[in-house]
């Protein structure tokens, strides 16, 4: 039997934007204090979203905040958005002046840049008559809003770097699939006993898929460590930069089990394919490792067999997606702000983990947010180090060839250097020459490391991610729960070693803001010798340069580079030494 969680339009998520704006400024707020002038501000709520404006600058009758609150809300739009006008009359005591209601069914829907009409909408306020007998809404003041529902945008419930859609939330704003996606989530083999029953170790796998707005949940296989699921799935594609997660995890639901102690399902493992990754129309069946980090180190739980087949529908379509934005452009007309695009994702997450649970059979929260890796902003020093040695593979390239050119100069190896004086003096006397060998050598490059391709999709990487060599403190902390839960005296520790890797971040970081104010400081006259001899040599340089040609000063200074250790100091050059006497403003700093 299989289950299919098909979310549809129950999965399609619009955000909700809105301006909160007093235009008008001939209308007189009706404060509750008349004897002083309100601080106000605006809480907006949906669900159990709650967002708000700052206080208005301007202690007046006429507030203007010109604020935008962005939430997530879903279709159906059963829930309404509540906005309340508050007084702030002391530190953690507000006065509400007026409140409305606003329904979700009658808000326009924008899908593009264009500003919609806003409105004015009245605020009402319960008044008690006669005691506590009976409650009387009256009119209390109003507020000018503009509110729309954004079909432009893409919320992200997923990381960009792996996100599984990244279409705007509008359908009308959808183009056509450019292919489909068949996953076949075949067996696992040597499960680990996930819990004990009878006496012994037992395991109750199923599989959950994801990718776009469709998920997919195979049946549980009782008591098995060599599960066959043997289902297929399809999903229709509409970009191939983008990622489909798999995850294993045991039923910890069945018997009764949830009502017994209240079980979490225990997450197994979890696999991402990126389609890029894929060659279209093959068939890829390969066993993945399922690798799970705990407190106690990195574990393998086994391995799951998937069968994965890419078909493209059109290969120009799919090449001209390559040369167009990755997301919507909504997205650079107006762009968001990191902090909304992390509260709407938060948001974004709340709702599809409520749909889900209530989806039959439920994926209950615990499953959603690992599938969606909702923890992957906390910090970790795992983390920390594993993307610090990714920017060092990024840069080992050119400090190779940083330390090839340096053995060039000091002629190492005689030969190659006076093949690239040869190569060198070509280039300068055929400039025309350059971009040409420039894009054959790249060409060169790709053709020889064709060989090398990867022949299955790359799975979880225990290396690259430092999983292996992590500490177990290292690891304690970064399943700690925010805030910690942990000792008073361990968490001094943590925040200590926290303390001296933020030192050196702060030294490095300081360096280079120095390097950058000491090139401001060439033409800022903050060191008036020091701008006056550059201000000298540009006027020199610009004279010697009009009258030489470029070739013979490209040739020279070539020369000068490759020249043999013989004519070299040990001490630094002079543009070096005038740099490094430049004045930073690291004196100004406290």
């Amino acid at each position: 039997m299989k289950h299919f969680l098909k979310l549809g339009t129950l999965m399609l998520r619009q955000s909700l934007a809105m301006a909160l704006q007093v235009l008008d400024q001939k209308f007189i707020l009706l404060p509750n204090d008349k004897t002083r002038f309100p601080e106000v501000y605006v809480k907006a709520m949906l669900g159990n979203q709650a967002l708000r404006t700052r206080v208005s600058p301007g202690r007046t009758l006429n507030p203007m905040w010109n604020e935008d609150l962005m939430f997530v809300a879903a279709e159906p739009f059963e829930e309404h958005l509540i906005l309340s006008v508050e007084d702030r009359i002391a530190p953690g005591k507000d006065d509400v002046i007026g409140r409305t209601v606003i329904s979700l069914q009658h808000v326009a829907r924008r899908l593009d840049h264009k500003l919609l009409n806003s409105q004015w909408y009245n605020l009402e306020k319960h008044v008690m008559v006669d005691g506590e007998q009976r409650k009387e809404t009256k009119f209390s003041s109003r507020i000018h809003l503009r509110i729309c529902l954004e079909g432009g945008y893409h919320v992200l419930d997923e990381s960009t770097h792996y996100s599984s859609d990244l279409r705007p939330t509008a359908k009308q704003l959808w183009k056509h699939n450019i292919g489909v996606l068949e996953l076949g989530i075949l067996t696992a083999q040597g499960l680990l006993p996930m819990k004990t029953k009878d006496g012994r170790g037992t395991t109750d796998p199923y599989c959950v898929a994801k990718y776009g707005q469709k998920w997919v949940r195979t049946r549980t296989i009782i008591d098995s460590f060599t599960p066959k699921w043997n289902e297929q799935y399809t999903w229709e594609v509409h970009d191939p930069c983008t990622v489909i997660t798999i995850g294993v995890f045991d039923n910890c639901h069945l018997n009764g089990g949830e009502k017994a102690n209240g079980a979490r399902d225990t997450r197994i493992g979890k696999v991402r394919i990126r389609l890029s990754t894929l060659e279209t129309d093959r068939v890829y069946t390969h066993s993945y490792p399922l690798i799970v980090l705990t407190p106690a180190g990195v574990k393998k739980m086994g391995e799951v067999q998937l069968a994965v087949r890419f078909t493209c529908s059109s290969l120009l379509n799919m090449m001209t997606l390559y040369s167009q934005p990755l997301l919507p452009k909504m997205h650079y007309i107006h762009p968001l702000s990191v902090i909304q695009v992390d509260n709407l994702r938060r948001q974004a997450t709340n709702i599809v983990s409520t749909r889900l649970s209530r989806a039959e059979p439920p994926l209950r929260k615990e499953i959603v947010e690992y599938m969606l890796d909702v923890d992957s902003h906390m910090w970790s020093m795992r983390k920390s180090k594993a993307n610090f040695f990714r920017i060092m593979g990024v840069l080992s390239p050119l400090i190779a060839v940083a330390r090839w050119f340096d053995q060039i100069c000091h002629w190492r190896n005689p030969l190659t250097t006076i093949l690239i004086h040869v190569l060198f003096v070509i280039l300068v006397l055929y400039p025309e020459l350059i971009l040409p060998t420039i894009f054959l050598y790249l060409f060169l490059i790709g053709v020889w490391y064709y060989r090398w391709r990867s022949r299955q999709p790359p799975h979880m990487d225990t290396r690259l991610s430092h999983a292996e060599t992590a500490h177990p403190d290292e690891l304690d902390e970064e399943f700690d729960t925010f805030p910690t839960s942990r000792p008073p005296d361990i968490v001094r520790m943590r925040y200590d070693r926290l303390r001296s890797v933020a030192g050196r971040i702060q030294t490095v970081v300081g360096d280079l803001a120095t390097q950058g104010e000491r090139l401001q400081s060439l033409l800022s006259w903050r060191d008036p010798r020091a701008t006056a001899l550059f201000v000298t040599f540009c006027f020199i340089a610009a004279i010697v340069l009009y009258v030489t040609p470029f070739r013979v000063v490209v040739f020279l200074a070539g020369l000068y580079t490759l020249r043999h250790p013989r004519f070299r100091h040990k001490m630094p050059s002079v543009p070096l030494n005038f740099f490094r006497r430049l004045p930073a403003r690291t004196d100004s700093m406290l």
